[in-house]
């Protein structure tokens, strides 16, 4: 039985939501990395990669990339790089927001995933040069110049956009590109609104419209994730989960927080798919600096918190007896404590 297995004997709505359009984006790029989960390769004893994969997974939180940061929201180009490098040099490896919300977390034994998602579709985080490549000096080039020297290191990311993203008017050409090479193309509304203070009429129409103009510039294409503008659910919080507006029905398999904390692993019984943290990329200092990605980064590398390590086996669910985490009843079958 594999993971995906799992979830459909646990009747999870994930499994109807993961179509073909995923399977390729994975693929494509695992193997622009040079790597691909291999689930026939020859099993590791989970001990002696110290696997447990009910750690805690980074999901952290980028928005502009720019050479001089107007706000605490905001890293130069040169920080952005150094944070990746760093998450290379620590064993990590880039997954999309579904495949974490799924499980598809088929990574080599010893390695951890992080989830790297971008807010509002700026031209800091994406855009395309005149010879229809990522300008290197934005999110997406750094992001792939970053994987070309680390082997392993997927250029994968999942991208929340509104209207009109990355300056694209239909927004065609910029997510068609993102979509072929495996980024995940998310939800962030239309309009970037405030969901909290808005009828539910408005919630739906908002997200639902654009939805629309991303599957209308990417025929094919499946939103499956929304991150909450500002981190401000509707009312109901439901709405931001499911809801219909003007014949476009919408359902989320994982609804993203601006949040301040690694997450708990998917299969951890305490993982809440309609309320996953992210953590704000940022340096040592500054405004809540204890809450930002330095801060966790090194409490998951120092073993202060747990982090989650693969076994490499995408059939098993490892980890060590004495975790104080525990299993979801949906995952039980494939528990491999030692």
């Amino acid at each position: 039985m594999t993971r995906l297995a799992a979830i459909v004997s646990a009747g999870a709505l994930a499994v109807s939501a993961c179509g073909d359009s995923t399977e390729r984006a994975g693929d494509a790029a695992g193997k622009a990395a040079g790597k691909t989960a291999d689930a026939s390769a020859r099993p590791v004893d989970p001990a002696s990669v110290r696997a447990n994969e009910l750690g805690r997974v980074p999901v952290l939180m980028y928005h502009q990339i720019v050479p001089k940061p107007a706000s605490v929201y905001d890293r130069t180009p040169a920080e952005f790089r150094a944070e990746l490098e760093r998450l290379a040099r620590e064993d990590y490896v880039p997954i999309t927001a579904t495949e974490f919300v799924t499980g598809r977390i088929d990574i080599p034994a010893g390695k951890h995933p992080v989830v790297l998602t971008f807010d509002d579709s700026t031209i800091s985080q994406f855009a395309l040069g005149p010879d229809g490549a990522p300008r290197p000096d934005t999110a997406v080039g750094i992001l792939l110049d970053v994987a070309r020297r680390h082997p392993g290191f997927r250029p994968v990311a999942t991208m929340f956009v509104n209207s009109a993203p990355f300056n694209d008017p239909d927004g065609r050409r910029t997510l068609t590109w993102l979509h072929r090479n495996g980024f995940e193309i998310g939800n962030h509304t239309a309009t970037h609104v405030n969901l909290g203070s808005s009828n539910a009429a408005t919630v739906q129409r908002e997200i639902a419209a654009n939805q629309k103009a991303i599957t209308a510039a990417v025929p094919g294409a499946t939103v499956r994730t929304l991150a909450l503008p500002f981190g401000i659910k509707p009312n109901p919080p439901s709405l931001a989960v499911h809801g219909e507006h003007g014949g476009v029905r919408y359902q989320h398999l994982g609804v993203f927080l601006v949040g301040s904390n690694p997450s708990p692993s998917v299969f951890d019984a305490s993982f809440d798919p309609q309320n996953i943290p992210r953590i704000r990329s940022q340096g040592p200092k500054g405004p809540d600096a204890n809450f930002a990605s330095t801060r966790w980064l090194n409490d998951l590398a120092s073993g202060k918190v747990d982090r989650y390590t693969s076994d490499g086996d995408p059939t098993k669910i490892s980890y060590p007896r004495g975790t104080t985490a525990q299993i979801a009843p949906a995952w039980r079958k494939l528990a491999r404590p030692y």
